[in-house]
């Protein structure tokens, strides 16, 4: 049996959510919990640990949902993009002159907290940058799209914000392997 821990406050990043639904992720934290029911949630981790590898894994989530958007010039694991900035991966087009023509590459960078976080989570954030190319705003029909991709996007992307919160009250990436 875990031992209750001293109480931390969520992280504000989860605020929004139903102050029932906050009460609960609350409780689990406080007993220390919140880390194993992620843990019995999302099991499986994955193999994605390099660019080359991030690359064919987006690149294959994408044929298979969105053949008809543009090409992915670069995908990566981006070690700078940090909670602080409000960033878990970026979509960018990166815009050159060729002749007398602008040509515009796609690129997709995830946070490198990713490497070590479970599969169901990094699927989940490549679907969110995914969906981007379509819809460049976080709008009805972008979350449409991403339950499109993932029909299970909403919960996944709560629970990435629990893993988060664990991340941050533990001070370290290590502390909290859910």
């Amino acid at each position: 049996m875990t031992s209750p821990v001293a109480a931390s406050p969520l992280p504000k990043y989860l605020a929004g959510y139903p102050p029932e639904l906050l009460a609960q992720a609350q409780a689990l934290l406080d007993h220390g919990r919140l880390a194993a029911v992620l843990a019995q949630r999302y099991p499986e981790t994955h193999a994605v640990k390099t660019d080359k590898a991030l690359y064919g894994y987006v690149n294959e989530r994408k044929q298979r949902h969105m053949r008809n958007a543009p090409p992915l010039a670069l995908v990566a694991f981006d070690a700078k993009l940090r909670l602080l900035q409000h960033a878990l991966g970026t979509h960018t087009a990166v815009s050159r002159v060729q002749g007398g023509k602008l040509k515009a590459k796609r690129e997709i960078r995830v946070a490198s907290l990713f490497k070590a976080a479970p599969a169901a989570l990094l699927e989940m954030i490549v679907v969110h940058e995914l969906a981007h190319l379509k819809e460049p705003q976080h709008d009805k029909a972008f979350y449409a799209l991403c339950c499109h991709m993932l029909p299970d996007y909403h919960q996944r992307e709560f629970d990435l914000r629990l893993y988060l919160a664990l991340l941050e009250l533990a001070g370290s990436g290590a502390a909290a392997k859910a």
